[in-house]
């Protein structure tokens, strides 16, 4: 079996960034991390994760059930912000309640000699915070920052929103109450009989490239704008062992 992405057994002994014990004490119970060695305390190689990540996963309790969706975000300082049609649930539900971001980056699949002991190389934050519904210029700057996320500057190339558009979208803001991070990387950690029965093991890293851009039928003679080489530049890497 496939350990999960997030700890695997306690014999792990992969490379990995330790945190302190009295920083992992001090956090509530839910933003713990059970593997302390997996753990990455700067807070700024969380931003700089969360900065890398295309997409966001965002979870609430809507009408008691748990709700988990795929979301486009952006960080700007200590607030993450997400949007969404003003009639739709997350909107609609999560002004003042508890929410929970995650987001993950995958380096490598990492192929042991059991199937007990196969993993992943990656790279994931967990945020912990209380929906806030923003409006006026908070709104606006957050809109901005969510294209610019994706595609950086890009809010410069476009015109601004209507009024009608304005009237249609919604912002949630995430002030960062708790925030973990978490990184495996190296080669797989086999028992020594597996070893010592042979086969092969080691990492597959993956990569990610944004592909050459295709233009639409209404183009024309228009030049590709700056922004996609700015998100191309942004969000390939060649994974990691």
């Amino acid at each position: 079996m496939f350990k999960t992405i997030d700890g695997s057994t306690g014999n792990d002994k992969t490379r990995d960034t330790p945190m302190p014990r009295a920083a992992i004490q001090d956090r509530p119970a839910y933003a713990r991390i059970r593997n302390a060695k997996r753990a990455v305390e700067d807070r700024a190689e969380a931003y700089a994760l969360l900065d890398s990540c295309l997409l966001a996963y965002v979870a609430f309790i809507a009408e008691g059930r748990p709700m988990t969706l795929p979301m486009v975000y952006a960080r700007i300082d200590d607030t993450l912000y997400i949007h969404g049609h003003s009639k739709t649930r997350i909107v609609r539900t999560t002004d003042g309640i508890p929410l929970c971001l995650t987001a993950t980056r995958v380096d490598g699949l990492v192929v042991a000699r059991s199937g007990f002991h196969h993993s992943m190389n990656y790279a994931g934050v967990t945020v912990h915070g209380t929906g806030r519904l923003v409006d006026g210029a908070e709104a606006e700057r957050a809109l901005d920052a969510i294209v610019d996320h994706l595609l950086p500057g890009r809010s410069g190339e476009v015109r601004a929103m209507t009024a009608q558009e304005k009237k249609a979208t919604r912002v949630i803001a995430l002030d960062i109450d708790e925030i973990t991070m978490k990184r495996r990387e190296g080669p797989p950690v086999d028992d020594a009989e597996d070893l010592a029965a042979g086969g092969w093991g080691g990492v597959v890293p993956l990569t990610a490239t944004l592909a050459p851009a295709f233009a639409d039928a209404h183009t024309g003679d228009a030049p590709e704008p700056a922004s996609i080489a700015a998100a191309r530049a942004k969000f390939s890497h060649g994974g990691s062992v």
